[in-house]
């Protein structure tokens, strides 16, 4: 096992972040990036670490995203870990640079969580509704998320993007949108 590796699972395994952030509209406590960061330093430098986190800003489809990449190192190896949050440049009551920037501490959160396994299925990120439904029973099966109509505009940038070398990304995006096989296959090459 590596020198990394060994120090990685030390730090994994002593890290404590609280949700020291709380959403007074959905009454609940959450953590931040900031809220991670704060409890990760101190065992970064004991365990003779170092982190860098950098963001990128990408494209797929027409759908601008903030790709938020961290690295831990020991001075010899590096572990890396991404996480990637959707730009929505119109969101209501938001100029574009605080659309960027909370789409990029988005990204920073969960690229933070995969690198030190800390799990938010339980927050209400993941599970919150903002007061715009109900708790779904446990006996309906989930509803099945509305396909989107995929434009001649949409299925161009497609294709440039998977001549580009981003044909994973737009596998990933065309899941959302009705396709037949025909048209996948006319796409991803």
């Amino acid at each position: 096992m590596s020198k990394l590796t060994k120090s990685l699972i030390k730090v994994q395994s002593e890290l404590k972040a609280p949700k020291g952030q709380r959403n007074k509209f959905g009454n609940y406590n959450y953590r931040s990036a900031e809220d991670i960061l704060e409890a990760v330093k101190p065992l970064l430098a004991s365990n003779g670490l170092t982190m860098q986190i950098s963001d990128s800003v990408a494209e797929v489809a027409g759908i601008p995203y903030i790709e938020s990449m961290v690295v831990v190192s020991d001075g010899e190896t590096d572990r890396v870990v991404t996480a990637q949050a959707g730009i929505d440049p119109n969101r209501k009551g938001m100029d574009i640079a605080q659309c960027f920037g909370a789409s990029s501490s988005y990204a920073r959160k969960y690229a933070l969580n995969g690198m030190f396994l800390i799990d938010d299925t339980k927050d209400p990120d993941a599970t919150n509704t903002h007061g715009k439904g109900t708790t779904p029973t446990p006996n309906k099966a989930p509803a099945k998320p509305q396909l989107l109509e995929l434009t001649d505009e949409i299925k161009a940038k497609m294709i440039a993007a998977v001549a580009s070398g981003n044909k994973e990304a737009v596998e990933k995006a065309l899941g959302k949108y009705k396709v037949t096989a025909k048209v996948k296959k006319e796409i991803l090459g």
